[in-house]
């Protein structure tokens, strides 16, 4: 545990110097890092490739960032070797061994019987989310492919240790089994998820989904709104909350005048509220709604 221990407090330095952007220091740690003997376990327990990498991206050393990039390369190799070694494993499994086959030949000839070989499980291990149907449609595969690329970006996955290209395959057969064709409204659903994937500003929509939080079949049906970052949601929350805020102004304490045009209707029964929405020595804000559409605006 003393190994993992270090490695958490070194991403949690790490961590800081990201958020107060200030990296002094940061090289030493990476050297430490370096020395370390690594294995998938920890990279995935202590998510420290998430801290090299942002230290990575906003770094300006070229020094950091090269030994940053050679310790994401080198971790990148556990992950490769890991899923090799599944894929091994996999193969193995599927084959009968050569024990069984004798112990079934002693069994025939002892019996004078045609006995088959016990079967042998086929599958390794039970994954988070069963295997996507493989496809032989041109425009589905590239779209898998550009929804794997959107996954890898940031190299955010090798922490998590997760499957790009599975998770993509997944997120593609749910958009096209709830779309059924890949005309424009499912080649605009992809495009929507691989944009908001690799979105800079919202990096824990794509977290969540490599981590399983948020599932193929979730984000398959997911809208803009509710892929958004939490910034983006409160920025949209206050509009709207600016907007029922003028519309009940208007309507509640308005004053009916004829001194306004509709910019709509061009008629000119209206009714305005005057507001101090911003200091006091700023001039005031009016709220126009008109009676006759409903139009509503404002000026200063």
């Amino acid at each position: 545990m003393g190994g993992e221990d270090e490695i958490v407090r070194i991403a949690r330095r790490l961590d800081k110097m990201v958020a107060k952007k200030n990296a002094e220091g940061a090289m030493d740690l990476l050297k430490e890092l370096k020395s370390m003997p690594m294995t998938l376990d920890l990279l995935q327990s202590t998510r420290i490739g998430m801290s090299v990498n942002a230290l990575r991206k906003q770094s300006t050393d070229e020094e950091v960032i090269s030994l940053a990039k050679s310790l994401i390369k080198s971790w990148k190799k556990l992950l490769d070797a890991s899923e090799e070694k599944n894929e091994e494993k996999k193969k193995s499994l599927s084959l009968p061994t050569s024990s069984s086959k004798e112990t079934g030949n002693s069994r025939d000839q002892s019996s004078n019987k045609r006995q088959e070989p016990p079967k042998t499980p086929t599958t390794p291990k039970i994954t988070t989310f069963p295997p996507a149907p493989i496809t032989c449609d041109a425009v589905r595969n590239k779209c898998r492919e550009m929804l794997t690329a959107a996954l890898q970006a940031d190299d955010d996955y090798i922490a998590i240790g997760a499957d790009c290209e599975h998770i993509a395959a997944q997120i593609e057969e749910c958009i096209y089994q709830d779309v059924k064709n890949t005309d424009m409204k499912y080649k605009n659903r992809v495009r929507s998820r691989i944009s908001n994937l690799k979105d800079s500003k919202n990096p824990e929509l794509k977290k969540n989904v490599l981590c399983g939080a948020i599932t193929p079949e979730q984000i398959a049906v997911m809208t803009s709104e509710e892929m958004a970052s939490n910034e983006l949601k409160e920025i949209r929350k206050a509009m709207t909350k600016e907007a029922i805020r003028e519309h009940q102004m208007a309507k509640t304490g308005g004053t009916q005048t004829d001194l306004f045009t509709c910019g709509k209707c061009k008629k000119k029964n209206c009714t305005y509220t005057q507001v101090q929405t911003r200091s006091s020595d700023e001039p005031m804000t009016t709220f126009v709604v008109c009676n006759e559409c409903g139009n509503r605006w404002k000026f200063c």
